[in-house]
């Protein structure tokens, strides 16, 4: 050890495994922990975030499409960009329901 560093004492180092192993106890009883406490809980917990992750990542990405789709339809001025864009809306009205 270094000149100015002290050597901890046992009754340090006892106290600093006690408050350890209590807040290990602590973490372990959290019900996180205890709700993924097995592997197929995990996978099942973990296969139920994808399945939601990637059903709102396709309604977000159609309606900001949408949103586009109908604000680049808006736009006259520009012919090329203006008639796809019509394109695009009109197709998907065609696709709504009545």
């Amino acid at each position: 050890m270094s000149q100015g560093m002290a050597a901890p004492d046992d009754t340090d180092l006892r106290q600093e495994i006690t408050a350890l192993r209590v807040e290990l106890e602590r973490l372990n009883g959290h019900k996180f922990v205890t709700m993924h406490n097995t592997p197929a809980r995990l996978l099942g917990f973990q296969f139920l975030r994808g399945i939601a992750m990637g059903f709102g990542t396709v309604v977000g990405a159609t309606i900001l499409v949408s949103v586009a789709a109908y604000l680049l339809a808006q736009i006259d001025f520009v012919p090329i960009i203006g008639d796809w864009a019509t394109q695009i809306a009109d197709e998907i009205q065609q696709t709504l329901p009545e």
